[in-house]
């Protein structure tokens, strides 16, 4: 059984999950423009450096608040 984690959800089109396979993280990006995107990363550090480059302020409605809770629910997997 994986451990899987909600970051945000807007909707069912929009959402962002990780789930927690043994060493593995397996990242899903579902967005209403892109479909779904599948990323793995075997370290939390190397997770953390593409979010930092994937997501800014201006790509949540929250703007940086959100973007920083976001960020937060990352960095506690």
């Amino acid at each position: 059984m994986f451990a899987k984690h909600t970051i945000y959800k807007l909707d069912p089109y929009n959402m962002l999950t990780v789930e927690v396979q043994g060493k593995t993280l397996v990242v899903r990006e579902i967005s209403d423009q892109w479909g779904e995107e599948t990323r793995k990363f075997l370290s939390r550090p190397e997770m953390m450096e593409w979010a930092e480059r994937r997501f800014r302020p201006e790509d949540f409605p929250g703007g940086e608040t959100e973007l920083q809770q976001v960020m937060d629910k990352l960095r506690s997997i």
